[in-house]
């Protein structure tokens, strides 16, 4: 079959069983000619130079037991995670979304508790959250993940994606749906899930926004649901900023911070997962590291180490809960915004 995209498929070695990785990438502006740019915020289709920044990504493994999962990827693209998704029988697919606002929008100072949130909310579904930017509906994280599902449907029906969507096709089945990301993503998609309920919610070095108060916002999606995994020479991790935000997520009823380097796999069922590998005290170091990649933990062979990690954030029974402890108060370790 041709598929009408910008598209390339890989075959694994799963094909002598019969099936095969796929590997799906297209513009958004392919998939909705109706797409269109923020240049004041920085989310746009080309850049000054004429290059796509719109490209998305999806990938499948036909030869694996699906799971009934589809994993949406906030952030650059990642196939070294896709891979490992798929590998559990996850769909995945990564949108391009809004995400340079971060450092043109909410510049107040103070900036108030509700703005970048509000923000989020905003460039996640489209709705009218924040007076910071009027993104349409198509152009949200909601509107591209449901055009793009929507194409796979119609384009790679070897994939079976209309698995994902409702019955008269106008949305996603958000309850099949993980919402993950890195750093800026994994805070997204933490929003998007107080917003609305999902089947899970993996946060890699994240979800931080500080002084931010959406995170003790009632939530649709149940608080057993989210997971986070962080290096502990990550800034965000040395100022408090993941702490607080796991705590005011209520992950703390769920177990301990635990040292996925000193224990193993369930890790106590916990929801709160970090390491400690030697990335010679460089907080950027620590702040990739904990996705899989070149800056992964690896052994002397090259393994990678935190395998069993990945695999519990994204398919331990989110009904299996550790004890809870008590709250460590991370908010308050936080130091005062300075006020210009």
């Amino acid at each position: 079959m041709l598929i009408r995209a910008l598209f390339f498929l890989l075959l694994s070695p799963a094909l002598l069983a019969g099936g095969q990785q796929y590997k799906i990438q297209v513009r958004a502006s392919k998939i909705d000619p109706k797409v269109k740019s923020y240049p004041k915020i920085g989310f746009v289709l080309k850049d000054g130079k004429g290059k796509p920044q719109d490209i998305q990504n999806a990938s499948v493994d036909t030869a694996v037991a699906p799971k009934g999962q589809l994993a949406i990827w906030l952030m650059a693209p990642k196939q070294e995670l896709f891979d490992r998704l798929n590998s559990y029988g996850i769909h995945a697919i990564q949108v391009h979304y809004a995400r340079q606002w971060f450092s043109k929008c909410c510049q107040q100072r103070p900036v108030s508790e509700h703005c970048r949130g509000n923000m989020r909310l905003e460039a996640a579904t489209g709705e009218d959250h924040s007076d910071e930017a009027d993104i349409a509906v198509r152009d949200s994280i909601k509107g591209r993940a449901l055009s793009f599902v929507k194409y796979l449907d119609k384009e790679h029906p070897e994939g079976n994606w209309g698995q994902f969507l409702n019955k008269n096709k106008t949305d996603l089945d958000w309850e099949k749906v993980i919402l993950t990301g890195a750093s800026h993503g994994s805070t997204t998609a933490s929003r998007l899930a107080k917003h609305t309920k999902v089947a899970r919610v993996v946060a890699f070095c994240g979800p931080r926004d500080q002084y931010q108060a959406w995170q003790g916002l009632p939530s649709r999606t149940p608080a057993n649901r989210f997971f986070g995994f962080s290096h502990v020479k990550d800034m965000g991790w040395e100022e408090f900023h993941y702490q607080r935000s796991w705590e005011m997520l209520g992950l703390h009823k769920f177990g301990p911070i635990v040292d996925v380097d000193k224990t193993n796999a369930p890790y106590g069922n916990t929801r709160r997962l970090v390491t400690d590998f030697d990335v010679n005290n460089d907080a950027n170091h620590a702040h990739s590291s904990v996705t899989p990649g070149s800056r992964s933990f690896k052994g002397p062979n090259g393994r990678f180490m935190h395998e069993e990690v990945w695999r519990y954030l994204f398919t331990h029974p989110v009904e299996a809960v550790g004890k809870p402890v008590p709250s460590t108060n991370a908010a308050k370790k936080i130091k005062p915004q300075k006020v210009k």
